[in-house]
């Protein structure tokens, strides 16, 4: 098994390329089971679960090809793909496939608006919460659909097609606006979304969707207008920048000191994360090239945060300024608000030195003047990333074990954080 190895002590210099946001990718590959046309995705991100859900699309009777991938491929771009969805020869997603990655268990709310069935897998993925799917299938319902749990698969069914509602939702939920959006899409009358999630990832649906030929207005607010149409055409799509893996290299450089350019990223789709790397001593600036992070080797200070839905803080990025926080001056709090078991990396964070003290939805971060380097282990997607962060700026070396996981969220991470001077290596296991 792959493992990370980082010397840290290495001040980070130059430019990042952001990739394609995988949380964006993941909705937009699934919306091509919603017509029999080609849909075209570029700028899509090289991750293992980008591949996987590939897989998972063929299983339906997705044709799915990828533009460019011969010898001497410009790996800093993106992907285009080109997804097709001629005939749906499934609908069932099994446990096999569907338990590797919780978002495929989306594919429900295009099979059943498509084909007026479905029958799919209940979701696995990473361990950080319950992250019930119980809000997906009252979206469904409310849109005529007869919903049943059966020896562990979601059974969906609307043979006479589904009919446009009012669906709000009791909290908000990133899963359940996007399944609520692809199914009303091609459901019969209008639909309201109340409550509606706002991440930029909903927008980027919405505005393929619409490419397709939905008629969906106010994504990115709290309130969906859509508009049932009768059929979708396929599409050309650009992925938007992964927000996530922005804010992880900002959280970095912020981590190490240096200077650091985001390169096609905008400040809009980071304004908290930005806000606090700030008060915590990083100078941030954005210009049409992207967002650029310094930090002159000064002191940190410790910043309370508290993650919350966009546009509040990214539960995505907890972990990584948990790590930040560990070589701040002062305590810090650090409140989780969005998932219950999201902090599965402080011991491994403690493992490096750092002093971190959970009290329920709070971890409560003693700044330390030095991190030591030691075997870690990652534990989730996105908290794997805080052990790298960390490692940058530990004394001597640490180990990532378990690297798979950052396989599945970021692109060539070693690669992009090497080329601007980390002393950085994947070590093949």
């Amino acid at each position: 098994m792959d493992r990370i190895q980082i010397r840290g002590g290495a001040a980070l210099n130059g430019v990042i390329p952001i990739s394609g946001a995988k949380n964006a990718a993941l909705p937009l590959m699934i919306a091509s089971l919603l017509t029999d046309q080609t849909l075209t995705l570029e700028n899509l991100p090289r991750l293992a679960d980008v591949a996987q859900l590939a897989h998972i699309l063929g299983n339906h009777g997705v044709d799915y090809s990828i533009d460019g991938k011969r010898i001497g491929e410009d790996t800093g771009s993106g992907q285009t793909a080109h997804l097709r969805a001629r005939t749906i020869v499934d609908t069932s997603a099994p446990y096999e496939l569907v338990a590797k990655m919780r978002a495929s268990f989306w594919v429900i709310a295009p099979l059943v608006a498509r084909m007026g069935a479905a029958r799919v897998s209940l979701p696995g993925g990473c361990a950080i919460g319950t992250r019930p799917v119980d809000l997906l299938l009252m979206a469904l319902e409310k849109l005529g659909a007869q919903i049943d749990i059966d020896g562990g698969y979601a059974v969906a069914k609307a043979p006479k097609g589904l009919i446009g509602a009012e669906i709000e939702f009791p909290k908000v939920t990133v899963g359940g606006t996007h399944v609520a959006m692809m199914a009303a899409s091609t459901a019969r009358g209008a639909t309201l979304i109340r409550n509606a999630a706002r991440e930029p990832e909903v927008a980027d649906l919405a505005a393929c969707l619409n490419k397709m030929g939905a008629r969906i207005r106010g994504a990115g607010s709290s309130t969906i207008e859509i508009e049932g149409v009768a059929r979708l055409n396929g599409a050309h799509h650009r992925v938007l920048p992964d927000r996530i893996e922005a804010g992880t290299y900002a959280t970095a450089v912020a981590m190490t000191g240096g200077d650091l350019m985001l390169e096609g990223v905008g400040e809009d789709l980071l304004e908290e994360a930005l806000e606090a790397l700030t008060a915590a001593g990083a100078t941030v600036t954005s210009d049409n090239r992207g967002v650029r992070v310094r930090r002159n080797g000064a002191g940190l200070k410790a910043v309370d945060i508290a993650t919350a839905p966009f546009p509040g803080f990214p539960t995505d990025l907890q972990a990584q300024f948990m790590a930040l926080m560990t070589r701040a001056r002062g305590v810090s709090r650090i409140k989780e608000t969005i998932f219950e078991n999201r902090f599965m990396h402080v011991q491994e964070l403690a493992r490096l030195g750092a002093s971190i003290k959970l009290e329920g939805d709070t971890a409560i971060v003693s700044g330390v003047k030095r991190l030591r380097g030691a075997p870690v282990m990652a534990t989730d997607l996105r908290a794997s990333v805080s052990l790298v962060i960390a490692g940058l700026a530990a004394d001597g070396e640490t180990i990532v074990n378990r690297v798979y996981h950052l396989d599945r969220g970021f692109e060539r991470l070693e690669e992009k954080l090497g080329a601007c001077g980390a002393d950085i290596a994947r070590i093949a296991g």
